[in-house]
């Protein structure tokens, strides 16, 4: 098990999961750029992610592997006694569910300064997150809301982790200002409505030269507001990957989501 980080202390060590993938790639290299972190391992899909993070003594790891392993690299790394900022999409409020007891187990002995924590980020890109509150802020004020995700066809999940965030952010806002359903007329057993997701209607694009991008739509009588936010490159992602593997060293337990580490009142 990693000892505890003391504040000031320098740098961190960082291990990279899926570190062979874009986003791994990515990570790696601004990891090695900052001067307050050292990537100590590139994990791998044929590594034992618990062995190797143990060896390389590492206090972080980032996870951008796939939906199908995500959770399992997240409970081999809190039984490992490290920290986990996690950027794979698929999870539920089940297997969210799950490492947050994990967490509560793992942190029970600890020190309220010392507890693992987990970061659990849809989307890094600081726009994205933006567009994002900005979109729940709006939600409670219009009748009506959709949501386009585009991205490039070699992501395996749709509608995306985003859109999903984004989704359930404007049906919250709308459960609080007491809003009802969104009126769609369209009858049963049309498929092309796209996803229902808490609510709202999330459409999936997957395009060839796309990286990735969101449109949020919302209509009243007589006006429509869009926000859109678009990440050309995964360079866009790594503020906030960085911002979230300083961050997760001194937040136990789990953390949904880059807002909650940035100054958004």
């Amino acid at each position: 098990m990693t000892e505890p980080i003391s504040p000031g202390a320098a740098p961190i060590r960082v291990a990279v999961l899926g570190a062979a993938g874009r986003m791994g790639a990515t990570t790696c290299a601004a990891i090695e750029a900052a001067g307050d972190l050292e990537l100590v391992a590139r994990v791998t899909r044929d590594d034992d992610v618990a062995a190797a993070v143990r060896e390389a003594g590492a206090q972080v790891a980032v996870d951008f592997t796939v939906p199908g392993a995500t959770e399992a690299n997240v409970h081999a790394l809190l039984d490992a006694g490290v920290h986990a900022v996690v950027g794979a999409t698929g999870w539920t409020d089940a297997s969210r569910g799950r490492v947050s007891e994990h967490l509560a187990r793992a942190n029970a002995d600890r020190p309220d300064d010392a507890g693992l924590g987990v970061v659990i980020a849809p989307n890094f890109g600081l726009s994205a997150v933006l567009a994002m509150r900005f979109a729940a802020q709006a939600a409670k004020y219009f009748e009506s809301a959709e949501i386009v995700e585009l991205h490039h066809p070699d992501k395996v999940d749709a509608p995306s982790g985003t859109a999903r965030h984004t989704a359930a952010a404007i049906a919250a806002a709308r459960a609080e200002a007491g809003l009802g359903p969104m009126p769609d007329a369209t009858a049963a057993g049309h498929e092309a409505r796209g996803a229902d997701v808490d609510g709202v209607r999330v459409h999936a694009v997957r395009l060839r030269g796309l990286v990735a991008h969101e449109e949020v739509l919302l209509g009243n009588p007589g006006e429509q507001l869009v926000i859109r936010q678009d990440s050309f490159d995964r360079v866009s992602f790594m503020p906030g990957v960085l911002l979230a593997v300083r961050s997760v060293v001194s937040r136990p337990g789990l953390t949904v989501g880059l807002e909650h580490l940035l100054d958004l009142g």
